[in-house]
Parts: C-alpha cells; structure tokens; sequence
C-alpha cells in the first residue's frame, strides 16, 4: 500500500481572520514536499481551488516547482477539476512534468466539490455531470491514442490532432476521485481507471458499499485484476503527544469547517463532532503515530486499499506543525505500516 499526502494550500489567517498573502504558504509547501520526498513518502498531491482561503489554483505549477527539489516522490493533483479544464492542455502539463521528473507525474481527476471555477472559466453548472463525462473520456483517449480522433458536445472536436508532449512510456496514471456518488464509481468502473474516496465525514464503515460496488463493476468488464487499485483520502494531523496534538489543531481545522459551513448553510462546527471524528468510528487520524497506525491498518483491512492519502493541511496549521506532521508520518507511521502488511 502506498502511503502519501495530499494537500489544498490552505491559506494561514491573521488575527482578525483575513487569509496571509499566499506566496508564503506555497513557499513553505515546497519546502514541505521536499521533506516528504526525504522522508520516503510515497505520494504528494496538492488541490484545485478558486477561493481566498486556498493558496493553490493551478497544480501544475506547484508540482512543476516540486519537481526541482525531489528525486523519488510521485507527484500529482488532488484534484484536478476536469470539469472546468481543457483535458489537452491538462494532459499537456502533467506529461511535462512527467518528462521533468521521468515518469513521476500522475493526475486525479475529480468533478469538483467546490463550483467556483464553473462561472470563473465560462462553464455553466447545469452542465456538471456531462462535462466531467466526456473530458474524462477525452482525458483517457489522449492517454492511449496519439494522434487522437475525439468529438463530443462539450468542446472543439478533434481530427488527427497530435498532442505532445507526451509521457514517460507514453502513458500518464490517471486516478478518479470520489466523493460518494454511485454515478462516479459505475463509470471508473467500466473505464478501468483506479478510484480514491475522499472519506471527510461519517463512519468509514459507511463506504464499503462502494468499495464493494467498484470492484464488481471493475471485474465485470475484465480489466486487467493485477492493475486493480483503489484509496483513501482522509483528512490527518500528527503530533508526538496526542491530546495536546487534537487539542491545539482544534481551533485551525474548526475555523476552516466553518469557513466552508458558511457558504454550504452547516451548522458551526462543534468539538463534540471533531472528538467522535477522532474517536474509532471516525474519519479523523489526528493524534500520535500509535493512534495512526492502528487506524491505517484498519482502513486497509476494511477496504483492500492500494493508496492512503493524508490531508494534512486542513486550515492551514503552521509551517512548523505541518513539517513535524510530514516527520512523524515518514519516519514513524509509514515504517510501521509497512512492516505490518509484509
């Protein structure tokens, strides 16, 4: 099981609750990633987003900046919005930073749970689920096919069109993020492509249904079995004390729930929901590396993962914090893990 990170470049806050300039936290992220390629992650993906609160907008950029101070570490998006992107020059990026890193670039692609880039790109939302089909298709035809043929309904189409550069081996790793939608997971599915849940709530518990339901759906149409690969993304925070860890990341991940509530009509979040997130039915590993452990362990064995994903960066905690959090989960967590499922 691979085990990585995934961040959104949450921005820091000031005291009057006003995002920081974002060039120090992109600053901090490379030096961030760097120490998870030192570490022996192996993963990074960084977020999408078109709001103050995220720091990150274009992936590309980050991961290409990324590809300059690391040497082993795959590096990729979580999440690409394919929805609002044009799955060319999508396609085009990752493979150049897949040519800069020899073969290190993998993208995800996603629908997106945030709609800020639909007006900002000229996308209208009714459209969401037809986009996200058909530049998905177009997506994975660029991949297998060079010169590629394509015509759908919601771009220019193409005859012959040759798209360069190309990957290493010719061939990105393309994953599907899910949220929990079934419409998602059926059409991964029948593409063969792997699939990541983003479990952020709930009981995980709750989710084996459509672990289950890929599967199925993976082997009806005969994909090869030996390429079947399935994640997790959970949001994740490490200290070497645990109580003080949960109670000091606290008010950062509570802040940034309420930012996001404020515009979804959630209620504020409380400590009682951040403590049974925390607890052993929750979507939370935020404590100490025995905590950690057990937790992985147990969402491997519950799910057959392939892939976990920590979202780290949730609120956007200090710099120093996120480098001790990288720290504990290379150097403590991971080997454990490891060692575990030999």
């Amino acid at each position: 099981m691979e085990l990585g990170i995934g961040m959104f470049g949450d921005n820091h806050y000031d005291e009057r609750g006003n995002p920081l300039d974002s060039g120090e936290r992109l600053r901090e992220l490379i030096e961030e990633i760097k120490l998870m390629d030192e570490v022996g992650l192996d993963f990074f993906g960084i977020g999408e987003h078109h709001r103050p609160d995220y720091a990150v907008s274009v992936p590309e950029i980050v991961l290409a900046a990324a590809a300059t101070v690391t040497k082993n570490i795959k590096l990729g998006s979580a999440v690409t919005v394919l929805s609002s992107s044009d799955p060319v020059r999508i396609y085009q990026s990752f493979a150049t930073i897949d040519q800069l890193t020899n073969g290190r670039a993998e993208i995800t692609a996603g629908r997106g749970s945030f709609i800020e880039s639909f007006p900002l790109y000229g996308y209208e939302l009714k459209d969401y689920n037809n986009l996200f089909e058909e530049k998905l298709d177009l997506l994975v035809k660029i991949n297998q096919e060079n010169p590629i043929t394509w015509k759908g309904n919601v771009r220019a189409a193409l005859k012959q069109q040759e798209v360069w550069p190309r990957a290493v081996n010719d061939k990105l790793k393309i994953w599907v993020a899910v949220g929990g939608t079934p419409e998602s997971v059926i059409r991964a599915g029948k593409m063969g492509l792997p699939v990541i849940f983003a479990i952020i709530g709930g009981n995980p518990i709750q989710f084996q249904s459509l672990f289950n339901y890929y599967r199925e759906i993976y082997q009806h149409f005969k994909h090869d079995k030996n390429a079947f690969e399935v994640g997790v993304h959970m949001h994740c925070f490490f200290g070497e004390d645990s109580q003080k860890t949960a109670d000091t990341y606290y008010p950062v991940y509570a802040s940034q729930m309420n930012r996001i509530g404020s515009t979804r009509g959630w209620q504020p979040y409380t400590r009682n929901q951040y403590d049974y997130g925390r607890g052993s039915n929750g979507h939370l590993i935020i404590g100490d590396a025995h905590e950690a452990i057990d937790k992985i362990l147990e969402m491997h064995e519950l799910f057959g993962l392939t892939r976990f994903s920590t979202h780290m960066d949730v609120g956007g905690p200090s710099h120093a914090s996120l480098m001790k959090s990288i720290e504990i989960f290379g150097t403590q967590i991971a080997p454990k893990v490891r060692e575990a499922m030999k």
